[in-house]
């Protein structure tokens, strides 16, 4: 059992998620352990999870939810937490997009953080040499579930060519991003298009940016540099993104050449490899 320290639930919405854990097991009667068996995990992971040592998953607080009959009330409080571990710098923008009517979106070097696989998504993280990866994971994977509440955004996502042929992560985390991407077509809310690399010199070449519609405030523009991430709305920028982005879907391959050419690079890049022949040479 993890030694229990005093928690000020005002602290963090890590702290408050430990803290109410903590209350409503005790108030049921149960052990660290006991809850651990209920739920399929360890008492020390409820024990770290109710010191603030240890950041929830989504399952984790959902089974929570059914063994102690809390009605969904850890369910709801795992987003807050999950939102809180991404940097400082991003939250802001996190916060936004889960509210945004439209996302347009132009990315040179990555695929898009909301249509990311988990373990590309890893592979990308760990380029930062972040000291809690899991956690960074699991709040980036948490964003996706905009994707699919019941008033889903509209994403549109312009990617370059070279995004396909960046094999992050190996051969089959890229197979399986590839086939994920193509697992949006045909979804009439999540438009993905390719810019060829025979496009050329093209609007894009000043970096990947992100542009937020809201149904009742100013559109915001999101761009990153090599520290942190920055957010505007004023409005000579939103306009001079909204042009370039114009101009990247205009160069840009069609959505149905697009996932053509998507599975093409997923088949010959990232396909099974033959097995060498290993017969002797005469």
């Amino acid at each position: 059992m993890v030694q229990a320290r005093e928690i000020d639930p005002s602290a963090s919405p890590l702290d408050y998620y430990g803290y109410e854990l903590r209350r409503l097991r005790e108030g049921a009667g149960l052990k660290q352990s006991q809850l651990g068996d209920i739920i399929y995990c360890t008492g020390s992971l409820i024990g770290m999870v109710e010191n603030g040592r240890r950041v929830p998953t989504r399952d984790f607080s959902e089974r929570v939810d059914a063994a102690l009959g809390t009605d969904g009330h850890f369910s709801r409080l795992v987003g807050l937490v999950l939102r809180s571990v991404l940097p400082t710098w991003f939250q802001a923008y996190a916060e936004m997009e889960a509210r945004a009517a439209f996302i347009s979106a132009y990315q040179s070097q990555v695929v898009y953080g909301l249509l990311q696989t988990e373990a590309y998504a890893r592979a990308v993280l760990a380029t930062g040499l972040p000291e809690r990866l899991d956690e960074l994971v699991a709040a980036r994977m948490e964003r996706h579930r905009i994707l699919h509440q019941e008033k889903a955004p509209m994403v549109w996502v312009v990617l370059d060519e070279g995004v396909l042929h960046r094999p992050i992560g190996g051969r089959q985390v890229m197979r399986a991003q590839l086939a994920h991407l193509l697992s949006f077509h045909g979804n009439r809310w999540v438009q993905i298009q390719m810019l060829p690399c025979a496009a050329g010199e093209h609007a894009g070449l000043i970096g990947s940016f992100n542009g937020l519609r809201f149904a009742n405030d100013p559109d915001v523009v999101y761009t990153e540099d090599l520290i942190s991430g920055h957010m505007t709305a004023n409005p000579d920028t939103v306009r001079e993104a909204a042009l370039r982005y114009a101009h990247l879907q205009a160069a840009a391959l069609s959505v149905e050449d697009s996932a053509a050419l998507i599975a093409q690079v997923m088949e010959e890049r990232y396909g099974e490899q033959p097995e060498p022949d290993r017969r002797a040479v005469a």
